[in-house]
This record gives structure tokens, C-alpha cells and sequence, in this order.
């Protein structure tokens, strides 16, 4: 491991260099890799995989769009491509890829399973973690671990093509087999992390529950909602109320804040907006920082969880979840948004 300063402190990471991908590929050359559901990690996940020549295998139910899906990538039914239960009998090394509800809902199939020597993967600490409510308790003689790409399954897939790579964080819950650290790694690496930092299945569900539903996506559309129905009370255009609030972070300033920092874009941007930014962020910062006390706190005692399970095991949720996106869809924020995209020059040339 490499030791590096954030800030500080001192982290110890893992990369290519220490790690390189030849000796993930010896580790994990007698396994078959179980990716089981091929919705939001599993299609990056497997992908990579396969393509750093390791041995894997696709389990989702037939019939449905992501079924097609893992077709249309080269997944051979009834050689790489199972049913759920059928592809978790063959892995070695089974990637429990399921959505959480999922992983909740399929346990009792897929446990028997998980026999004596095997390794039960993870990319959310979720289930784990909150296991007195999802009854994902896990045999005692196997490997239970976890990587967690800081990112969509899509990023990871588009990041390995240009190559690149998405951090993760990996941790371990059981190791039976005394060599649950090295698969670990082994499967980080082949995945195409592009570095690795230790955590705990806890440290990462509460930091990933909340970044999600903090700055990640929820503070984000509520703090651009604020800024654009201030300006249009005031009078202001929807496309100059929209272009004010998200193109000019999303096209320009927060890929300046991901190339060099926020403290090189404060300093390549005019004086009007440092002296103004460096002024209100304090105020901004005070003023959010109870919500996400409170939001903290709610992930860490269980109850968004508890909130998470029972919404989505309502049978209606699909109907409820479809009727809240309509609804953000049709604002007029993001109908404008759609009208400043369509304008953009690379949208007017197709």
C-alpha cells in the first residue's frame, strides 16, 4: 500500500502500482465471477471484468429488458448468461448486484448457495449493515467483502474504455478463508478502480447514504430549485434563470473544481465572484449544516433504511416513483433545461 496525504492525514491507498492487474488475474484465474442483477453496477462491473480476462458470469431474470441487455453485450444464454439462482450455484465468487430492495427480497433463494469456500461480494454496504432489517445474514464459513466504485456503473464502464479509472473503497466482513483481503483487492483492481482506499461495510453505507442524498443528488436539485424560483420571482427568463443555476455549473465550473480544485477556480474567475462566493459561502455552509446533521444521524440509526424498504416493497412504488419524476420533469426548471440542451451546438448538429 502507498501512503498518501489528504489534507492532514495519511491514508493508505492501493494502486496499479503496488497492484498491478497481472496479479489480480493470478489470484482470481481458478474463480468464476457471479454477477448477479445487470441494472446500475452490474453491467460496468462485469464488462471490465471480462475484459481483464476473468472468467464471468451473468445471473438475471429472463425475459426482462436486462436480460436483453446482457445479450446485446455478449453474454451467451446457458454458457455466461443464467438465471439468478442458477449463475449463484456456479460462481465462485458471487457479486450480490441486485438493487438493495432486491438483495432483501432474493436472499432466501440465493443463500443456499453459498456454500462452505465461497466469496459473497458487495458493492453497498447497505444490506450488510443493516442486516437486522433485511435478513442478509450471510453463512459463517464464507468470504464476505466488498468494493464500492465512487460512482455510476456507467462511469466506471466509460472510464475503463478511455482508460481511466473510478476510486473505490473496499472492506471485509468475514474472512473464512483467510485470504479475503488479496480477493479484495484482486477483484478491485480487475474491475478497473483506480485506486482503492480501506473502509468498513458501516463507514461506507452512512457516507454513501448520505452523499446521496446530501450534495450528491438531493441538496444539489433542492439548492438549484431555491436559486431558480428566487430569479424567476424576480423577474428573470427561465432559460437566464436556468443558465444561471445549472449550465454554468454543469458545463464550465464544476469541471474546473474536477480538474484543479475549488480553490483554483476561485482563482480563475473574476473578482466580482471570488470576494462574492468567498462571502457567502460561510453563511451557506451554517445554514445547511443542521439538515445534514439530521440526515446523518437518520442514516446512521437505521431509519432511512427502514424508509427505503418499506417504500420500495410497496406494490405501487413504480407508479409512485414514475408520478415524482413526471412531476421534476414537467417543472419549468427542467423543461427549460431540456430547451437550453437541445440548443447546445452538439445537439443542433445531429
Amino acid at each position: 500500500m502507498a501512503k498518501i496525504k489528504f489534507g492532514n492525514v495519511w491514508e493508505e491507498v492501493v494502486t496499479s502500482e503496488e497492484f498491478p492487474l497481472s496479479k489480480a488475474q493470478e489470484i482470481l484465474k481458478n474463480d468464476t465471477v457471479a454477477v448477479l442483477g445487470y441494472g446500475v453496477q452490474g453491467p460496468g462491473q462485469a464488462l471490465n471484468l471480462r475484459d481483464n480476462g476473468i472468467r464471468v458470469i451473468v445471473g438475471q431474470r429472463e425475459g426482462g429488458a436486462t436480460w436483453a441487455k446482457a445479450v446485446e453485450d455478449g453474454f451467451v444464454p446457458g454458457k455466461t448468461l443464467f438465471p439468478v439462482e442458477e449463475a449463484a450455484k456456479k460462481g465462485t465468487i458471487v457479486q450480490y448486484l441486485l438493487s438493495d430492495a432486491g438483495q432483501t427480497q432474493m436472499w432466501p433463494q440465493i443463500k443456499p448457495y453459498l456454500t462452505k469456500g465461497k466469496t459473497l461480494y458487495f458493492s453497498h454496504g447497505f444490506s450488510i449493515t443493516y442486516r437486522e432489517q433485511t435478513n442478509v445474514i450471510p453463512p459463517a464459513d464464507i468470504d464476505v467483502i466488498l468494493v464500492a466504485p465512487k460512482g455510476s456503473g456507467r462511469s466506471l464502464r466509460t472510464n475503463f474504455l478511455d482508460g481511466s479509472g473510478i476510486n473505490s473503497s473496499y472492506a471485509i466482513f468475514q474472512d473464512a478463508s483467510g485470504k479475503a483481503t488479496e480477493k479484495t483487492l484482486a477483484l478491485g483492481v480487475a474491475i478497473g478502480s483506480g485506486y482503492l482506499f480501506p473502509t468498513t461495510f458501516e463507514m461506507e453505507v452512512y457516507s454513501d447514504l448520505t452523499g446521496e442524498r446530501g450534495i450528491l443528488m438531493g441538496a444539489l436539485a433542492g439548492v438549484m430549485e431555491a436559486q431558480y424560483n428566487v430569479l424567476r420571482k424576480h423577474g428573470h427568463s427561465p432559460s437566464e434563470a436556468f443558465n444561471e443555476t445549472v449550465e454554468e455549473l454543469t458545463q464550465s465550473l464544476i469541471r474546473l473544481v474536477a480538474e484543479n480544485g475549488m480553490d483554483w477556480m476561485y482563482a480563475n474567475c473574476s473578482t466580482t465572484a471570488q470576494r462574492g462566493a468567498l462571502d457567502w459561502k460561510g453563511p451557506f455552509r451554517e445554514a445547511v449544516a443542521p439538515v445534514f446533521d439530521k440526515l446523518y444521524e437518520s442514516v446512521h440509526s437505521g431509519e432511512e433504511t427502514r424508509i427505503v424498504l418499506k417504500a420500495n416493497n410497496a406494490p405501487d412504488y413504480r407508479e409512485k416513483l414514475n408520478a415524482e419524476l413526471e412531476e421534476m420533469r414537467n417543472s419549468e426548471m427542467w423543461q427549460a433545461g431540456a430547451a437550453v440542451r437541445a440548443l447546445r451546438p452538439e445537439n443542433r448538429r445531429r
